[in-house]
């Protein structure tokens, strides 16, 4: 028994670090109650999102720690990998590793494809800081007001999700939180994409 209120606690922290800005708790499944939300006239489902699986990535301004900008349409013809981070976000501390180990290290070389750390409403400092920290080698760019993060998300949404956007533009995968099953599930999918790419 003792273990069991063990294990629900550390869950229970788990969830409470990704918290959003604005304080809003995830529910005890680990998913965004934000089913109701508004943004802009868009619901967001109940995983915080305003998009979907097959639709174009709104395009936004890149904004690189050291000044450099590039829009996300200039990416057209790769697979581009959006992971939307905070330095606060435990649930983002723990998976941010995985991502630079089973996806970064083992596709930068690859002209076709683009990892993207996107910093949710912290300055340069703490986001420079933040990959330094974390050991990250796969570049962490600036969303210091959130409007990046506002064109896929939902306003009471979390961070610690991945959006995956093919050749052509297209949404065509979305994750949230850190799940092994679904993070594996993601390394295969950008895998299988990239060798389409070849």
């Amino acid at each position: 028994m003792k273990t069991k209120l063990l294990a629900i606690l550390i869950v229970s922290l788990a969830l409470l670090s990704c918290r959003n800005n604005k304080g809003n708790a995830l529910s005890e499944n680990g998913i965004s109650d934000t089913s109701s939300v508004k943004s802009d006239s868009l619901i967001a489902d109940s995983r915080g999102y305003i998009v979907k699986v097959g639709d174009m990535a709104p395009d936004f301004e890149i904004e690189y720690i050291g000044g450099k900008k590039i829009t996300l349409s200039s990416l057209k013809g790769k697979l581009v990998m959006l992971q939307f981070t905070a330095s606060w976000c435990g649930v983002c501390r723990k998976e941010m590793p995985f991502i630079e180990s089973e996806i970064w290290q083992k596709n930068k070389k690859n002209p076709k494809f683009v990892l993207l750390g996107i910093d949710y409403k912290e300055t340069p400092e703490v986001t420079a800081k933040f990959a330094t920290d974390m050991k990250i080698t796969y570049p962490v760019t600036l969303d210091t007001a959130g409007t990046k993060f506002a064109l896929f998300c939902g306003p009471d949404a979390g961070v610690t999700r991945n959006i995956i956007i093919d050749k052509d533009g297209k949404i065509v995968l979305l994750t949230r939180l850190f799940e092994e099953a679904e993070f594996n599930g993601m390394v295969k999918f950008i895998n299988e994409e990239l060798n389409k790419l070849k």
